[in-house]
């Protein structure tokens, strides 16, 4: 296959130089694993904009193919358990820091990283909602999990306007649940409650020095925001309750006491979406397939092509970005 295709390459020595550009590479350029994909459409999470903007050290070896997740259609495949003609996506796996990711048109991968799209969820669904949607969807299994039913009180949502915000809102609202949103973006509140959030917090509330514990008010929380913010939501939770933590925008320490622990049985549950065991995948996929009608595919999504990844890795490291950002690599 000699047809060439884009792809944004990141280029330089670990902890040192750095750039990020679209390049014009072939199929013979690619990994060689087992499943070759046409990709249709990939994603902008926080971790894609630490790489592109090397803001982190996410990439571990250069060149470098970036973006964490990928949508696509099997072209070529030398595992029994895919064939051509397959809609397939990949969440995480190291793409983008060890192995190659989606900011390609076409995509050698691994076949233990694939998994099925599961109906009747399309290619740019399954990207709108991306590693933020799915992990949203780990992080209520893990409130179910913990026993935070609908019934036990309101959960809040931080860090409410980024993609596992915007989406663990809808998730949680359609399964019955009180939702709070918290954020820092005045001009969000009318677009959060559109969405099922019925009372907003404001960021700032959450970002003081948190009290060893505080009046019980919420019965569970979807964290990605982590630092103080974490720490206040545990003061904060109910006995028994869960807060599932999946992310680190506000910080990777967390100031807090072992009380709501000891004191009130609150449970910290942590959320992995990179390693995450592929049962547990797709289980949430299942599950995101099955709420698919429940979901807002149009308001929270945004379409982009390769060539606005570096700006807009700029935009989501500021918190400027709201909603999903899902990039059409071949537009």
């Amino acid at each position: 296959m000699a047809e060439k295709f884009k792809a944004l390459i990141m280029r330089g020595e670990r902890g040192g130089a750095h750039s990020a550009a679209i390049e014009e590479i072939s199929v013979e350029d690619l990994p060689k694993e087992e499943v070759l994909v046409r990709v249709d459409y990939s994603t902008v999470n926080y971790k894609d904009g630490l790489a592109i903007a090397n803001a982190a050290p996410i990439v571990q070896t250069y060149p470098m193919v970036g973006g964490v997740d990928l949508a696509g259609t099997v072209a070529k495949s030398d595992a029994a358990s895919f064939k051509p003609g397959d809609k397939v996506l990949v969440n995480g796996y190291g793409l983008s820091e060890r192995h190659w990711g989606g900011y390609s048109g076409f995509q050698r991968v691994k076949a233990d990283f694939l998994i099925k799209i599961p109906p009747p969820l399309t290619p740019f669904e399954a990207m709108a909602l991306g590693t933020a949607g799915y992990t949203a969807m780990l992080a209520v299994m893990a409130l179910e999990d913990g026993g935070v039913l609908p019934d036990k009180g309101a959960v809040l949502v931080s860090g409410a306007s980024g993609g596992v915000g915007t989406t663990a809102i809808q998730l949680l609202t359609a399964l019955g649940y009180r939702v709070a949103a918290s954020t820092g973006s005045a001009d969000a509140h009318g677009f959060l409650k559109s969405l099922g959030a019925g009372e907003i917090v404001k960021r700032g509330d959450l970002e003081g020095d948190p009290p060893p514990l505080a009046s019980e008010r919420w019965a569970g929380a979807v964290d990605s925001v982590g630092g103080k913010t974490l720490a206040n939501l545990l003061s904060a939770t109910q006995y028994g309750g869960t807060v599932a933590v999946c992310g680190l925008v506000g910080g990777m320490d967390l100031p807090t006491t072992v009380l709501p622990l000891i004191l009130r049985g609150a449970r910290i549950q942590g959320i992995d979406s990179v390693m995450a065991p592929r049962v547990l995948r797709q289980a949430a996929w299942a599950r995101l397939a099955e709420m698919r009608g429940r979901l807002n595919f149009t308001e929270v999504v945004q379409t982009r092509s390769l060539e606005d990844l570096p700006q807009i890795a700029d935009r989501i490291l500021k918190g400027g970005v709201r909603g999903r950002i899902v990039i059409d690599v071949n537009k």
